[in-house]
Parts: C-alpha cells; sequence; structure tokens
C-alpha cells in the first residue's frame, strides 16, 4: 500500500511527465507561431496558479538590481482574484527564496532561461512580497551581475510565453 507521500509524489511526477511532453511539443514547432505554445502555457499556467489568467495581468519590470513581477486583477474591485493573486505570490515567494523554482519550469519548461541559475544562486537573491490594492507583487534584488541576467532572461521568457496576459514594465 503506497503512503500518502508516495502518491503524492507519483502525481507530481506524473504532472512534472505531461508539462514535460506538452513543452516538447510546442518546441518542436514553428517559432513564429507562438499562438501554440502561448496556449499550452496558458493550459499549464492554470494548473499552477490559482487565479484567472484572462482576468488578471503580469508585468515582468526590469531593474539595476533584478525585477519586479507584479500580478493584477483587470477588476481592481474584484476581491476573489484579487485574493487569489496575494495567496499565489505568498507561496512562490516562500519557494522562490528556498531556491523552488519548480513552479515556473512547470509551465514554461524545464529549460527556461534563468531558472538553473536563480536554483543555483537563491541565497543571494532577497525576494520580497508587497501587496497592491489590486494585487501584489514580488521584487527580486542581488547585487550578483550573472543573477540579474537570469532573473532578466527569466522575465523574458515569461512575457513571451504569457502573451496577451503579460506586459514588460
Amino acid at each position: 500500500m503506497r503512503s500518502t507521500a508516495d502518491r503524492r509524489r507519483h502525481a507530481q511526477i506524473q504532472l512534472l511527465i505531461a508539462a514535460l511532453a506538452a513543452v516538447t511539443i510546442v518546441g518542436c514547432s514553428s517559432p513564429d507561431d507562438n499562438t501554440d505554445r502561448q496556449a499550452t502555457v496558458a493550459s499549464i499556467g492554470a494548473e499552477v496558479m490559482p487565479f484567472d489568467l484572462d482576468e488578471t495581468t503580469h508585468t515582468f519590470t526590469k531593474t539595476e538590481s533584478g525585477g519586479v513581477q507584479l500580478v493584477t486583477s483587470d477588476d481592481p474591485t474584484d476581491r476573489t482574484q484579487i485574493g487569489l493573486i496575494r495567496q499565489h505570490l505568498r507561496t512562490e515567494r516562500t519557494n522562490f527564496a528556498a531556491g523552488d523554482f519548480s513552479d515556473p519550469a512547470r509551465i514554461h519548461g524545464m529549460d527556461m532561461p534563468g531558472v538553473s541559475e536563480l536554483s543555483a544562486g537563491y541565497s543571494r537573491i532577497t525576494v520580497t512580497y508587497t501587496e497592491r490594492p489590486d494585487g501584489a507583487e514580488l521584487s527580486y534584488t542581488t547585487d550578483d551581475a550573472d543573477l540579474i541576467d537570469a532573473i532578466h532572461s527569466w522575465f523574458d521568457r515569461q512575457v513571451m510565453d504569457h502573451g496577451d496576459d503579460t506586459a514588460s514594465g
């Protein structure tokens, strides 16, 4: 009889295999056709992020010391979306501060630019969570030039993959 931890680990492995298969299929498509990739990313993203991508906007702003990831509800009065955004970003802040970037890697692919560098250098990155009236943000700061480049590459990939649900700041 499998333990709960074994069943959970098995389910995580199955999700990882499915995500890798989806990213592999999308990676084989024409580089000029990001529509399929964005649809796949949105589908997998819906499994990872509790808020509705069609009702929210991600904004990625590169800074000299890293960057700011802002997620806002398109309707600033939608308390449900705002609550889900805040819940997710609080969790991600905890994960990222511990070097766990598995959620974005699951969505965008294990070879996502910047992820391996961020995972290896997490102890030299400060990740700060801040609530906004219409959502929340994560700020990434470091004085390591290679990690700043990794954050910028990571942001670029997210902007490309999320399409209309995302903006560069």
